[in-house]
């Protein structure tokens, strides 16, 4: 009986463990708003073009563990996509996730409305390809919505 107790006390024992290390590979809300901060003085820094194309490179400082860079014109438009460079070039006002949430046209309308803010949607992670929740961190700067999303 004894040896049973042991056995299920490294059981629970690994599985927090698990989760803790599964916290760790996901980015913070902090982290994410860091990020489209960084993304924002980088476009300033350094042009559209360059900027966009460092927001896609898969091994650049706009890639960490499940947060990226994405881009967005005030019509809906992507730009720039640190996950997904198929999306790149589409008009993405109407996209919805499974829910219905519009998400790209929340994304506008925070920027048009409040400059910055909060979205939530569902959305299928780059790193384990499961629909989750998701809340994107997204700014206007100029003409440009720039984002970053963290998985919950």
């Amino acid at each position: 009986m004894t040896r049973v107790f042991r056995l299920m006390a490294l059981v629970l024992l690994a599985l927090g463990l698990q989760g803790n290390v599964m916290a760790a590979e996901r980015g913070t809300a902090e982290q994410a708003t860091a990020l489209v901060r960084k993304a924002v003085d980088y476009i300033k820094t350094n042009g559209r073009d360059k900027a966009f194309a460092e927001f896609g490179n898969p091994n650049g400082q706009f890639k960490d563990r499940d947060l990226y860079i994405m881009v967005y014109d005030m019509k809906g438009m992507n730009l720039a996509h640190g996950a997904n460079a198929k999306l790149i070039g589409k008009d993405l006002i109407q996209l919805r996730d499974a829910n219905g949430t519009f998400i790209i046209k929340e994304f506008v309308e925070t920027a048009k409305s409040k400059g910055s803010g909060w979205i939530n949607y569902q959305w299928p992670n780059p790193v384990t390809a499961a629909v989750e929740s998701k809340s994107t961190y997204v700014e206007k700067y100029e003409d440009l919505i720039v984002g970053c999303g963290i998985y919950k």
